[in-house]
């Protein structure tokens, strides 16, 4: 393509982000502006089809600055994509399909939500594993029918967060060939010049770290076609970074961080327009052989998928194309759980090892990975091989970015992904896990040593608010297990969300509930687990607390106190339910007392008194932590009885039928 027309293709997509921003009179004009050569000529490589935007073998475009939405929602215009003048017209106002960040599910063509810096490299990275591990499943030696790109668009600011270093060390160890990292190099921040507080050489970085590192002038269209030819056929993962000029074109204030996050004014718009050649009394001004050459994505991208269902249909691909529809559409029916209903005690992190692997030998799309705690997260899956190949992924202590990779994993399209750490360490994820539930991913959180019960490490590795932190995300679901057979229960309800789940476990065994009981109702986060003619209390608990409670519940008796106990595997789903349901699993007419050893506020919804975790813990064996801060069954009875209003009688705390 005649540089002429790139250049007029480029501007046309500056003044677009230009009026969006000043038009709503909130934004980031500057980012789009210096970026919009190399969206040109990457439009030129890109393979989509903007008519299906789920097509499995388009390429993945990421923008990891989520805040250049000028830049994203005027190519899907340009493009052809549903993103309409009038949506453009309607950036960052009320219920637009053009909001100030990405949302997946929100806007076609947007591939994952980002905005938070880092989060979008490391999404990237976790495309190209989804895409690495599909094609070693359906790709043969005479056919590729995974062949595709992820290109990602990133900042300074993306570069210097931590998330970033994560991730690109785990591509470049990996090697990612098919990842290309597209650094837009401007060297400006909010605060100002980069240099304020950041020296390092990329280049070496990305050397280091096992990338094909390639420098150029991001507003020499010949550059920039060369950069990309050369990346396509690396070996490596590649980083193209772009020396280029933020608010490129804005009359005045080229370079100038002014032009990151407000508005470039009429005057300065005026100016710009004028000295290119645009009409500078029309805004949101596209000329017509300009939208002629974008709108070339239609044609062009129905054509791939067309070649690309054709290949699909030779005859030597029956196998291959077997392989792929089992990713595709993984039968969940076919997972045959682990019967615990023998067992006489087990840790929820064990028995969520079995369930693991029973998930992972039935469902080919099933795999994950811990962050360098398999062995303590019982997260292996035996015999299964390691990634890319198999389906144990080593993250390396690198829970942040690997949260952020498996949430890319998960809308892949082909896989069905799990992470793991300790629950304390869940902090360190807690950015991703969040971006999980707003875009509702179903990827899935291994969570053990899920409270006090860590016992000797201390306070540092006992996680005490961790747990309302994560209820208190819309969209979440924590799951807390009080046995290996709610642990089953659980997962099977998980399976079925469009949404994350945490499943918080333990390090010590759990007895196991009677085998008799039913289970049916843990996918409605409680259920009525013992009920007492004629009860005034009722005793709310999950995971290790749940057993004590149970007990506690059969001495009450003896002090005439009928108590009801409830299980809560996931009070964020029990907080779904009707308020008939939840009557029919807390009686009304009676008092509520909750016990979990965690920090446990929100339970307050519904108890009348919580005993909970108000300090960080201390190191010392489990058992003695639990009686030390008063999980135990006499220190509910007193509670009990104390909100009962009846005055508490010591008594022998033996067996009892639970």
């Amino acid at each position: 393509m005649p540089n002429t027309m790139r250049k007029k293709m480029a501007n046309t997509i500056r003044f677009l982000a230009a009026d969006m921003v000043q038009k709503a009179n909130s934004g980031h004009p500057g980012a789009p502006m210096g970026l919009a050569d190399i969206a040109v000529v990457l439009s030129e490589h890109l393979n989509h089809n903007p008519k299906n935007p789920k097509w499995l073998n388009r390429d993945r475009l990421v923008f990891s600055g989520g805040h250049g939405t000028g830049l994203i929602y005027s190519l899907l215009h340009l493009w052809g994509y549903d993103v309409t003048m009038e949506d453009l017209q309607n950036f960052r106002q009320l219920d637009s399909r053009t909001p100030g960040h990405p949302e997946y599910g929100h806007t076609a063509g947007v591939e994952i939500t980002t905005g938070p810096l880092g989060q979008g490299v490391a999404n990237a990275v976790g495309f190209a594993m989804a895409q690495a591990y599909t094609a070693n499943q359906v790709n043969s030696e005479t056919c590729d029918l995974i062949d595709h790109k992820i290109y990602c668009l990133c900042g300074d600011g993306d570069l210097q967060e931590g998330i970033s270093y994560e991730a690109c060390a785990l591509a470049g160890h990996l090697g990612l060939k098919d990842l290309i990292l597209i650094y837009d190099s401007n060297e400006i921040t909010i605060e100002g010049d980069t240099s304020l507080a950041w020296s390092e050489d990329v280049e070496k970085r990305f050397e280091a770290q096992k990338w094909n590192v390639i420098k150029i002038n991001g507003h020499c269209y010949d550059d920039i076609e060369k950069a990309l030819n050369e990346a396509k056929t690396s070996d490596k993962p590649t980083i193209i970074i772009a020396n280029t000029i933020i608010g490129r074109g804005a009359e005045g204030l080229e370079g100038s961080h002014e032009t990151h996050g407000a508005p470039l004014g009429h005057d300065v718009i005026k100016e710009s327009k004028e000295k290119a050649g645009f009409p500078v009394d029309q805004i949101f001004y596209i000329p017509e052989d300009v939208l002629l050459r974008f709108r070339c994505a239609l044609e062009e991208g129905e054509r791939k998928e067309k070649e690309w269902i054709h290949r699909q249909k030779e005859a030597p691909l029956v196998e291959q194309n077997h392989a792929l529809g089992r990713l595709l559409n993984p039968d969940l029916a076919s997972i045959n759980f682990p019967d615990f209903s023998k067992e006489e005690g087990m840790a929820t992190r064990d028995s969520n090892g079995k369930i693991l692997n029973a998930i992972a030998a039935a469902v080919p799309s099933f795999l994950g990975g811990s962050a360098d705690l398999a062995p303590s997260n019982k997260t292996e899956l035996k015999g299964m091989g390691d990634f890319p190949k198999g389906k144990n992924i080593h993250f390396g202590i690198r829970e942040h970015s690997m949260a952020a990779i498996s949430n890319a994993m998960a809308l892949y399209g082909t896989i069905i992904p799990f992470n793991a750490t300790f629950f304390v360490f869940s902090d360190y994820l807690k950015p991703s896990a969040r971006i999980a539930a707003l875009a509702g991913i179903q990827n899935f959180f291994v969570w053990t040593h899920d409270s006090i019960g860590v016992g000797e490490d201390g306070p540092t590795h006992e996680p005490i608010e961790h747990m309302s932190q994560f209820r208190a995300l819309p969209g979440f679901y924590v799951w807390r297990p009080a046995d290996a057979t709610e642990n089953v229960e659980a997962w099977k309800t998980a399976l079925t969300l469009q949404a994350p789940s945490g499943f918080v476990l333990s390090r010590q065994k759990l007895k196991t509930l009677k085998p008799t009981r039913d289970f049916g109702e843990v996918s409605n986060g409680a259920y009525l687990l013992k009920s007492r003619e004629g009860a005034t209390l009722t005793l709310m608990a999950s995971g290790s607390e749940l057993m004590i409670s149970l007990r506690a519940a059969c001495h009450l008796e003896k002090l005439g106190i009928k108590a009801n106990v409830v299980s809560v595997p996931c009070l964020d789903l029990f907080n779904e339910q009707s308020a008939e349901y939840k009557a029919k699993v807390i009686d009304p007419a009676t008092k509520v007392l909750a016990v979990e050893a965690s920090s446990a506020t929100e339970y307050y919804r519904y108890a009348d008194d919580v005993i909970c975790m108000e300090s960080f813990g201390a190191s010392a064996p489990a058992e003695l932590l639990f009686e030390k801060f008063g999980f135990t069954i006499e220190n509910i009875m007193q509670r009990s009885c104390a909100l009962m209003g009846v005055e508490y009688k010591s008594i022998e705390i033996g067996q009892c039928e639970v």
